[in-house]
């Protein structure tokens, strides 16, 4: 029997050109922050997360998975009633731990990116529950069916969103 191993440096790593860099992220907090206000059934889908798991899985790198998910999430509080870093912190936990993970796990395949983005969905809203409610002291109600909800609806969009993504992504 032959044991594969994958060492890191033979795992594919993925770079982005400047301009989808940062239109991307852009144009995934402009929608959250604009277009779900007036369409409110649009509010359980969290772009700006799943932009940043993208970007962190497909990076491989933690200190870059880092920056991104801080970055998207201080330019999501920017645009919130929310103190600014709620968000930042969140989204800074995911993109770091979804870039570590990117290296030992298959993020290409639809499956394991629906399960990705469940899981980190599911890590991001109860991260945010603990800073907005027990640092910030603001008045949430953590609602479980809201929050599987959500996941649910946000891995479903995920496989299809990260195959569009994925045209904009070149190896490094």
């Amino acid at each position: 029997m032959n044991i594969l191993y994958t060492s890191r440096e033979q795992v594919q790593v993925y770079k982005f050109n400047l301009p989808a860099a940062i239109a991307i992220p852009l144009l995934a907090v402009f929608f959250q922050s604009f277009v779900s206000v007036h369409f409110f059934w649009l509010t359980i889908f969290d772009l700006p997360l799943l932009v940043t798991i993208f970007f962190a899985v497909s990076r491989r790198h933690p200190v870059a998975g880092l920056m991104t998910g801080g970055i998207i999430g201080m330019l999501q509080d920017s645009l919130t009633h929310l103190p600014i870093g709620v968000y930042g912190i969140a989204k800074t936990v995911v993109g770091y731990i979804g870039s570590s993970l990117g290296v030992k796990l298959d993020v290409e395949n639809p499956g394991s990116r629906f399960l990705m983005t469940f899981a980190f969905y599911v890590l991001h809203q109860a991260i945010f529950f603990v800073i907005a409610r027990g640092m910030v002291g603001q008045a949430l109600v953590f609602r479980w069916g809201h929050l599987l909800v959500g996941a649910v609806a946000n891995a479903f969009l995920a496989v299809p969103l990260f195959a569009i993504l994925d045209r904009a992504r070149s190896r490094s």
